[in-house]
């Protein structure tokens, strides 16, 4: 695993997660996008679920 896209998956889950509380959607999507960028840069999978469909 990288850094560089630990950092990423961790940021992009946190701007997800305040997105999501603040009911800012776009907000929401562009952490789901960096938190991806991050999975990938790391092997995994991209998460694919709907932002928000997780609770």
């Amino acid at each position: 695993m990288s850094i560089k896209g630990k950092i990423k998956e961790t940021a992009g889950a946190a701007e997800e997660e305040l997105g999501e509380a603040l009911d800012n959607e776009k907000m929401a999507n562009d952490g789901r996008r960096l938190r991806n960028e991050g999975r990938l840069e790391d092997g995994k999978l991209p998460k694919v679920t709907k932002v928000g469909s997780e609770k």
